[in-house]
Parts: C-alpha cells; sequence; structure tokens
C-alpha cells in the first residue's frame, strides 16, 4: 500500500511545525524510506529544532492519520494470491515499526497473512534500509540465498539496500518516473498489475 506519502504528509506538517517548512512533495524526495532516526538527525540539520520525544510524538500522529485508512495498490492481491498459487514464498521488509505495518495492513487482512513469520522491522531488528541487513536477514529465514530473492521496492532508500544485499530489485514508481529509483539499479514498473509478467509469472 502506498503509505509513503500519507505519511509524508504527516512528516511535512510535523517539521513545519517545529521551524523547517516542507511541503509532501519534499518530504517524499528529501526522507522517503528512511529509519526515523535518520529523519530527526537529517531535518536537524536542515534547521528543524525537535524535542527528545520527537520520534514518538510524530510516530502517534501519523499513526491517527493512516488508522483513517490507506488504500490498497491497485493488483496487489493479485500479485500476492499469484505468488502463493506458485508456492513462492514473500514477506514484508519495512524500515516502519510493526505498529505501523499492523494499523496500515489489518483493514486488509494483510497483517494475519504476514505476521509474525513473514514481517521483518528494522525497528525489532535494529537495522534499516539501505544497510543490507535487514534483506539478509528476510532470507536467511527462508533459507534462499540473496541471489534468488526478488525486491519490490517504492524508495529510493530500499532499492540501495537490495542493490547492497545482492537482490534484484523492482521499482514501483506511483508518483513520478521513477528517475530515483533507476539510480539505485532498479527495473522501474509503474502498474501492480505488470508485476506477474516481470516476475516471470505471466
Amino acid at each position: 500500500m502506498d503509505s509513503e506519502r500519507v505519511f509524508n504528509a504527516v512528516l511535512a506538517r510535523n517539521l513545519t511545525g517545529h521551524g523547517l517548512t516542507l511541503d509532501t512533495d519534499q518530504s517524499m524526495t528529501t526522507f522517503a524510506g528512511l529509519a526515523m532516526p535518520e529523519v530527526a538527525a537529517s531535518a536537524t540539520q536542515m534547521g528543524a529544532t525537535l524535542p527528545q520525544d520527537w520520534i514518538d510524538e510524530v510516530y502517534g500522529e501519523a499513526y491517527q492519520t493512516l488508522r483513517d485508512g490507506v488504500p490498497l495498490i491497485p493488483g496487489v492481491m493479485e500479485v500476492i494470491a499469484r505468488l502463493d498459487h506458485e508456492g513462492i514464498p514473500c514477506c514484508v521488509v519495512s524500515n516502519g515499526s510493526e505498529e505501523k505495518m499492523r494499523i496500515t495492513l489489518t483493514p486488509h487482512g494483510l497483517w494475519d497473512r504476514f505476521h509474525p513469520n513473514a514481517m521483518f522491522s528494522a525497528h525489532t531488528l535494529k537495522v534499516a534500509k539501505p544497510d543490507p541487513g535487514i534483506f539478509l536477514a528476510a532470507a536467511a529465514h527462508f533459507d534462499v540465498q540473496a541471489r534468488d530473492c526478488v525486491v519490490i521496492e517504492d524508495t529510493a532508500t530500499g532499492a540501495r539496500g537490495a542493490a547492497r544485499a545482492g537482490m534484484q530489485c523492482f521499482g514501483y514508481a506511483a508518483h513520478d518516473n521513477g528517475a530515483a529509483l533507476v539510480a539505485e539499479a532498479a527495473e522501474v514498473f509503474h502498474d501492480m498489475t505488470d508485476l506477474t509478467r516481470r516476475l516471470g509469472l505471466s
């Protein structure tokens, strides 16, 4: 689901209130895909004055917004169903917290589908994209070599982590031409219904 834009809209409003004026697009360009400690450090360098509990503050605001619902990307359920039909294991790897994933995934039945054995959170593993360790931990869980994995990413940060892990990456560009994903060696696509063909399953 496209929660990045929803989250960055909240983030932009919050940081504007702390002295760093941003709109959603600027927040997306600057922070999309980063772990929150990195966001805090970067925002501070850019001029924001953040309280000590800022990460908890912004998560509280974001969770409230996310509870209003985040729609699924059209076609994603069909992709998951096809992977299941083919017996290909898939999982969720996120820089977000498990709580964030629970809020966004539960309404669509995907929390029960992936939790707890196919869900990997940077908050739990203490390693975040673009560090390849979070992807490698997921691969090790399924006893799969990195070279045999495919990563589907919608941020340059995630695509960089996939490349560092030695994994093929398809970059889903929902809002632009995907240039930032291409720069990280991802193969860009714009329609989730095209993914099964790219995976060789059509």
